[in-house]
């Protein structure tokens, strides 16, 4: 019993610094960073815990969360998934992980986006030119994780990035740093993760080139100024527990799991905010998830099933995480995953 007060005593402490609703109307600073779908959730497992996922160490799937989850692949993993996103928004998802030696993780992770057709409108036709164009986007990592000690993983992704509007695009490079470690405290797990670190992008293409008659401006176009934008950086510290299963310090049981999961988020581009999750597990073959945002001005709450199937060498996995962002509407996202 002393243990579990303890327990609830740390989780309310870090639950506090979200409890005030009003950070939701600060000055966010919203849309003065590019290539803001970088924060976009990939995995329906994280998303049905309400994208509480920094600390969890779940292989491949974690690593855009925290690239020292690559660390956790037990030998081979494969993932993919698809979402329909809002506003007629899709984006797909494929990763693999691979254990190199039990010390040294290897991972390659593929994010590609698009917005759907849309009409081209002009001032002289603000009803349409009968043109259609996207937007197209895309994030090639490559992660590597090491296993430190038996309590401390380390991992780094560097990442491609790149974005089309039409005829002009973006493209870059940038890194994510992270580490998870299991603090020997009443069974708690620490994850910590810097994100899209890399230098300011700016667009080019021929959609900025425009008539001119500048005496010196070759082949008689000129080109749009554009502004430089920071990538969006963002810092996440998260903490799990699992608080019932066969090696809980809480409440030891062999066939019930139940982890609960708290993440911190603070991108440069918003005010801090939180997610909270929690995940049952039963016999490792049957899931049920659930969590919130804290202090996030549309992701509301969200909910999500796993079902795992092992069939000799191989085990085959099923996620669908089902999320309500508010005034955006309900999302149904599905992923699946293998291990060989």
């Amino acid at each position: 019993m002393y243990r579990i007060i303890r327990y609830i005593i740390v989780l309310t402490f870090f639950s506090f610094v979200f409890m005030d609703e009003e950070n939701v109307d600060e000055v966010t600073k919203v849309g003065t960073a590019a290539a803001n779908w970088l924060k976009l959730e990939t995995n329906p497992r994280a998303i049905g815990m309400g994208g509480a996922f920094t600390s969890i160490g779940a292989g491949v799937l974690g690593v855009p969360y925290n690239p020292a989850s690559i660390a956790f692949v037990k030998n081979q993993e494969g993932f993919l998934s698809k979402t329909n996103y809002v506003a007629g928004i899709s984006y797909q998802v494929l990763g693999y992980g691979r254990n190199l030696s039990g010390i040294d993780f290897i991972g390659l992770h593929a994010f590609f986006l698009d917005s759907g057709d849309m009409n081209v409108t002009t001032a002289e036709y603000p009803d349409g030119t009968g043109e259609q164009y996207s937007v197209k986007a895309m994030c090639i990592r490559a992660s590597f994780g090491k296993r430190i000690t038996n309590r401390l993983r380390v991992g780094v992704t560097g990442k491609y990035i790149r974005e089309e509007i039409y005829t002009t695009f973006m493209q870059s490079f940038a890194l994510d740093v992270g580490s998870n470690f299991k603090t020997g405290i009443f069974g708690f797990n620490l994850g910590m993760s810097i994100s899209n670190l890399g230098p300011e992008v700016k667009f080019s293409g021929d959609g900025l080139e425009f008539p001119c008659d500048e005496p010196d401006a070759p082949s008689e176009s000129c080109q749009k100024i554009v502004d430089s934008f920071v990538l969006p950086l963002t810092f996440r510290l998260g903490l799990s527990n699992e608080i019932m299963g066969p090696e809980s310090e809480m409440l030891e049981n062999r066939n019930h799991k139940l982890m609960l999961s708290l993440d911190a988020i603070n991108p440069i581009d918003y005010t801090l905010y939180g997610a909270v999750g929690m995940e049952y597990n039963y016999i490792d073959v049957f899931y049920l998830r659930g969590g919130t945002h804290l202090g996030h001005d549309t992701a509301d709450w969200s909910a999500g099933a796993g079902l795992k199937l092992e069939m000799g060498d191989y085990t085959f996995g099923v996620d669908y995480a089902y999320v309500n962002y508010g005034i955006l509407n309900y999302t149904h996202q599905f992923g699946l995953n293998f291990e060989f």
